[in-house]
């Protein structure tokens, strides 16, 4: 293994400048400096990053505890957050929660044995009903991203959900229908749970009665087609959603648009590939993640700060599946 030694020989320097050098922790002049670099370039020379963190007082490494579903809305939000990291000069340990609170924890166990500088955490089902508590409690630098919690003690940023879900009903309400469905995801997800509540009063502003029937939180548009007063017009609170009443609907021969109008949370890359294009809510995606590191680095840098929630509204991209 190449040491700290072998680059200070190599550069003509004292193992002390390279450490400067490395650690940026005293100015070094601009000669000596580029013979050490050119010394770790032709080494290859990587350093001990346990042992810097301990000389330091941090890694430069923040854990991103998410789960890693087929889903690209989390692929983009990952790129974006790993982005910011690094251009703060942070390196992103991610791992994945398997979206289920026993592997959560395991996962945040793990990121902490890793010693990273802070947490990002989507939630599992459930809001973290396990972690959060052993976060606050030791202290831990943390940002609850997308799926965030009514809590007012942690910082966390993601979508605004229920105003803007309430739009879409509304908007299918003034284009005449009355039988209004929607169709979510995985149940007890902070994000399924306000596209609902957006969904109930999106409703209530148009004057149209809350259906039981009307909800489905399978991810199934069939209960809401197969029954004898069926809806016109349906919202999916995901792309995944979106994408299974795709498939349902050619499966019956249903025209998007005329036989049922559809408007969708998330953006998806091919929406205006179908016939007609999609109507969707298009989440500011690269902006949460940029946010959510902003954040932990600044509870980082000053730990007694007030926690702050921050929702970033989504942008209607408005098409023609809705019947317009």
């Amino acid at each position: 293994m190449v040491t700290m030694r072998d680059v200070a020989a190599l550069a003509g320097v004292s193992i002390t400048t390279v450490s400067h050098v490395i650690n940026e922790t005293r100015p070094v002049a601009g000669d000596t400096r580029e013979r050490v670099q050119k010394a770790i370039d032709e080494t290859g020379y990587t350093g001990d990053a346990i042992a810097r963190s301990l000389v330091m007082g941090g890694t430069k490494s923040l854990g991103l505890a998410v789960s890693l579903v087929s889903h690209p809305y989390f692929a983009e939000l990952i790129a974006a957050i790993e982005s910011e990291a690094t251009r703060n000069g942070y390196s992103l340990v991610l791992i994945d929660t398997r979206d289920t609170p026993e592997s959560e924890q395991a996962a945040v166990r793990m990121l902490r044995s890793r010693r990273v500088d802070g947490l990002l955490l989507t939630p599992s089902a459930g809001g973290g009903s396990l972690v959060l508590p052993e976060l606050k409690r030791l202290s831990i630098p943390t940002v609850l991203v997308d799926r965030l919690t009514v809590a007012k003690d942690i910082d966390q940023v993601g979508p605004e959900n229920v105003q803007a879900t309430s739009g879409l009903v509304r908007h299918l309400a003034e284009l005449g229908h009355r039988r209004i469905g929607i169709v979510c995801g995985k149940a007890g997800v902070a994000t399924t749970e306000e596209r609902i509540l957006g969904y109930r009063l999106g409703l209530g502003r148009a004057g149209l009665k809350w259906d039981e029937a009307l909800v489905s939180q399978s991810g199934w548009l069939a209960p809401l087609l197969d029954q004898d007063d069926p809806a016109t017009a349906v919202v999916a609170a995901d792309h995944l959603v979106t994408v299974g009443m795709l498939h349902e609907m050619r499966a019956r021969g249903l025209k998007l648009g005329t036989d049922l109008a559809v408007v969708a949370y998330d953006e998806v890359e091919w929406a205006t590939l179908i016939e007609p294009p999609l109507t969707t809510l298009a989440q500011p995606v690269e902006e949460i993640g940029r946010t959510a590191v902003k954040l932990l680095l600044s509870r980082i840098a000053d730990p007694e700060r007030p926690p702050e929630t921050i929702r970033l509204a989504p942008s209607l991209m408005h098409r023609q599946s809705c019947g317009c």
